[in-house]
């Protein structure tokens, strides 16, 4: 009872849901054009694992404070430049990043390969893309579970924050993939975000920190005049269909 009636806790809670889902988004994008990849009776449980997956280690981060300061401290060190733990981390995270946004977009406009038996190409895709969010999950996770830390005292506070910000970006999950899945430009312009994201993750994986503020201004600021393209365009031509993935042949 203690808990709930510190007004400070309140204000903490409800500073910290927002970050966390602003801090989401991009975890929302990369799911999204990830899940995108299977059959389309598959997309809504990838989408609802991904994010459950999410949650999950956000938690376990947060129970487990002393193993995230022991990633800040020196791990090693190469050509006279010291890393932590975080940092090869995310360094990691953004090549991942980097290298998987520029195969989707290949994918997307140039077409994949041949594909193997169906059945076997199915179930191999859901268990690649659940693999590859709950790596991209870890990554997302150290800064917002760092940022939990620096905002709240009590572990509870952040724990609900998280649970909270999990369930909006589950209901807003969907309409953003149907969205992202409809209009092709769309399509590659979140890829171009995960780009610029896995650049970032790189960047501060060396040191050189990129303030999320540019960042999320120059998403803003796409995404704005995306909308006024799109909005200009209106039911116009019929727009330039990508080419289907392996796993999206097979649903057909």
């Amino acid at each position: 009872m203690e808990l709930l009636a510190n007004p400070e806790n309140w204000t903490a809670l409800i500073t910290l849901t927002a970050l966390e889902i602003v801090l989401g988004v991009d975890n929302v994008v990369f799911i999204s054009v990830l899940t995108q990849k299977l059959p389309r009776g598959q997309q809504d449980r990838a989408r609802t694992v991904g994010l459950a997956l999410a949650m999950g280690t956000r938690i376990l981060l947060l129970l487990t404070l002393a193993a995230i300061a022991a990633l800040t401290a020196p791990l090693l060190t190469v050509l006279g430049q010291e890393f932590s733990g975080r940092d090869v981390i995310l360094i990691a995270g953004g090549l991942f990043l980097l290298g998987k946004s520029t195969v989707e977009i290949h994918e997307s406009l140039e077409g994949g390969g041949e594909g193997g038996p169906p059945a076997a190409s199915r179930a191999a895709s859901f268990a690649s893309v659940i693999v590859q969010i709950l790596l991209l999950d870890i990554v997302f996770s150290l800064d917002s579970v760092i940022t939990a830390v620096g905002m709240a005292k009590e572990v509870a506070v952040m724990v609900a924050a998280i649970v909270i910000a999990v369930l909006v970006m589950l209901v807003a999950s969907g309409p953003i993939a149907t969205f992202v899945g409809r209009h092709p430009t769309v399509k590659m312009l979140a890829l171009s975000f995960l780009l610029l994201i896995g650049m970032s993750l790189v960047a501060d994986g060396f040191g050189l920190h990129i303030p999320k503020e540019y960042l999320y201004f120059a998403m803003g600021f796409s995404v704005f005049v995306e909308l006024l393209n799109l909005r200009i365009r209106g039911g116009g031509a019929e727009p330039v269909h990508l080419r289907p993935t392996p796993e999206a042949e097979l649903e057909r």
